[in-house]
């Protein structure tokens, strides 16, 4: 049985043995939140409060329970505004509607989010539902310049549950526990970065040699070393040309996904456009470069499914006469040293395209090719580990939306 939120009264037919459809606004007390005016006021906040004060950005960064907000409210801001105690459900009603958190610290909410108080069912299984139907809030908002529910809509919308609090329970339980795992494997994949990072820090600019080399670094200019191509402007191709099947695989930078080419999300285009430029008709080891739009992503092609070309939005980068490594390079273009050479190039000024004489005053250290290899090796066996815990992720994400669909609509029963 797939479950929504639903204006009308279901089929009462459909509810699971033991289970029941009930208004939400019936198993608890909604209260919207309230912001102090102007909401600029300084005196609004402290930094020295026990109390936070929530905002959209401290929910969307946060699991399932709300830890810490980055900004705390003032005693003042207190009586202007609504105070939430820990362990109590919320959920976001402007903007990001229908995002749903537990608070696990004293907070003030605004007047972008609702708190549900006096919880008649388990905080957690409400919870859980409230998360597995959160898409389904925007369909039964009001509009006007964004998205907004008020209490009235939400008390009046239904939720399905277990009458047997046990049963409830042991939901919540076993979704907590899929949320366990998750997290675990989050926090994972952040520390593997975080050490990937470091090593970037130290092995990109000769802080750390690895064993066996010992020759001196030299200082390689990119537009020496470098050829660039791009598809020039006058080729013409537009987005009517962009193709859902086809031979030839376009790679535009909205491709680029962990620094690889996510080939399943291209467009194609026809044998003509593909040939019409030689230049850009990419090889195993090119490193790519977004110069429109969202300039400075970079790119490494390790291999190729079919023939592929690129949009105009993008350079194919490529050493000459072996002046290094291409995937050496890709890692110093995704580093700290190409981001802070794009920084000062923006500084004072907003850009929204890169040009190749941009690139005459970049510089950047490297070994000898061999250590460059041997560098490049290291970094890509971190991010093959990496890759790995991020599709394990994904499965278990999948896994958990399943456990939901089964568990919260009655099909699996724990009790």
């Amino acid at each position: 049985m797939e479950i929504s939120i639903a204006k009308e009264q279901p089929n009462y037919r459909s509810v699971p043995q033991g289970w029941k459809f009930d208004k939400i606004g019936n198993i608890a007390i909604i209260h919207r939140g309230a912001s102090p005016r102007p909401i600029s006021d300084k005196r609004w906040f402290s930094e020295n409060s026990e109390v936070g004060w929530v905002r959209i950005t401290d929910v969307s960064k946060a699991h399932k329970y709300l830890l810490e907000t980055e900004q705390q409210v003032s005693d003042d801001g207190m009586k202007n505004s609504r105070f939430v105690k820990e362990n109590s459900l919320i959920m976001s009603i402007c903007a990001t509607v229908g995002k749903p958190i537990i608070t696990r610290t004293k907070v003030c909410i605004h007047d972008g989010f609702v708190v549900f108080e006096g919880l008649r069912d388990n905080l957690d299984y409400v919870y859980y539902y409230l998360s597995f139907v959160e898409d389904e809030w925007a369909k039964h908002g009001q509009t006007g310049s964004q998205m907004n529910l008020n209490t009235g809509i939400i008390g009046d919308e239904i939720i399905l549950l277990p009458n047997d609090p046990k049963e409830q329970s042991a939901i919540a339980e076993a979704l907590s526990d899929a949320d366990t795992l998750i997290a675990s494997l989050e926090k994972l994949i952040d520390k593997k970065k975080s050490i990937k990072h470091g090593a970037m820090q130290i092995l990109l600019t000769g802080k750390k040699r690895l064993p066996g080399f010992t020759e001196e670094w030299t200082n390689l200019n990119m537009a020496e070393k470098s050829t660039l191509k791009a598809r020039i402007g006058w080729q013409g191709l537009t987005t009517a040309e962009y193709l859902e099947s086809g031979q030839y695989l376009l790679v535009t930078g909205t491709d680029f996904q962990n620094g690889r080419i996510n080939w399943s999300s291209c467009w194609f285009v026809d044998k003509s456009r593909y040939m019409q430029d030689t230049n850009i008709l990419l090889k195993p080891k090119d490193v790519l470069l977004t110069k429109d739009g969202t300039i400075g992503k970079v790119g490494y092609v390790d291999s190729l499914p079919r023939p592929a070309t690129l949009n105009s939005g993008v350079f194919v980068i490529r050493p000459k006469n072996n002046a290094y490594n291409p995937l050496y390079f890709y890692y110093v273009l995704d580093s700290h040293i190409f981001s802070n050479f794009l920084a000062k190039l923006q500084a004072g000024s907003t850009i929204s395209h890169l040009y190749q004489k941009d690139f005459v005053n970049f510089n950047f250290m490297a070994p000898e090719i061999e250590e460059q290899s041997a560098i490049a090796s290291i970094l890509s066996d971190m991010d093959t580990e990496i890759d790995e815990l991020e599709h394990k992720l994904a499965k278990y994400k999948l896994i958990k939306q399943g456990m939901m669909q089964e568990l919260l609509t009655g099909k699996k029963r724990l009790v």
